[in-house]
């Protein structure tokens, strides 16, 4: 009912509905930076880690003292993490404020509730089983149960993490908002917790492409970079 509403909607105000709009500008801008800036978040994240490939839990950690888990990775001291760090935070800003215009919009224009915010029947277990199969050309215009409730966990649960947990390793920011790291346990909680989130993060951007290959990678690449699924191409 709300795509249809949505539909009628885009006629009313004279838009093409044999071919409607996928995907805003907003939507679209958003979504490239995002992925320009995670590309630079996770190259320096990795450079980061390989100068400290140890993690800890509690306040203070370090060389000599016992930590929650290691990972098998090259231990070099004094490596990358220079320009790794300086990479990471500046992809980290831009991502927050891309995020936060991304956030803004999406409140403003609606996107959130019309095309995110799953409705009762889509929660049916009809509706769940239909999401892993291949999409069709009605579901070309639209995001499957799946995909609505993961992106809202992703936007609104995973990624401020990330942020908190990140400024909570910050103790120029912790230093005036000291409840940012001490809610965490400590420094080191709150580095682990990064990494952990940060792994979630990177299964979700793999699973997201390999299920943009399944339903059609031209299909909705085009999409994601015009606004609108390519006529004939629908239900590829």
């Amino acid at each position: 009912m709300a795509d249809s509403a949505y539909i009628a909607g885009l006629a009313i105000r004279g838009v093409d509905v044999s071919n409607p709009p996928r995907h805003s500008a907003v939507v679209r801008i958003t979504h490239w930076i995002s992925a320009l800036s995670f590309i630079g978040l996770l190259v320096s994240g990795i450079g980061i880690l390989l100068a400290h490939p140890r993690f800890y839990w509690g306040e203070t950690g370090g060389i000599g003292t016992p930590s929650l888990f290691d990972l098998p990775l090259p231990f070099m001291l004094g490596g990358p993490s220079g320009w790794g760090r300086y990479l990471h935070f500046q992809s980290a800003w831009l991502c927050v404020l891309n995020g936060l215009l991304y956030v803004a919009s999406g409140f403003a224009g609606r996107h959130f509730r019309n095309n995110l915010m799953p409705a009762r029947h889509d929660l049916a277990g009809s509706s769940i089983r239909r999401a892993f199969a291949k999409p069709d050309a009605a579901d070309a215009l639209r995001y499957n149960p799946i995909q609505r409730i993961t992106y809202l966990i992703v936007i609104f649960g995973l990624f401020p993490l990330m942020i908190w947990t990140g400024l909570a390793m910050s103790p120029a920011v912790t230093s005036v908002f000291p409840v940012l790291v001490t809610v965490l346990g400590g420094h080191q909680c709150a580095r682990t917790i990064h990494f952990v989130a940060s792994i979630v993060l990177v299964l979700f951007v793999f699973v997201h492409i390999a299920m943009v290959a399944r339903s059609g990678f031209r299909k909705r690449v085009g999409a994601m970079i015009t606004g609108r699924v390519a006529r004939g191409m629908e239900g590829l």
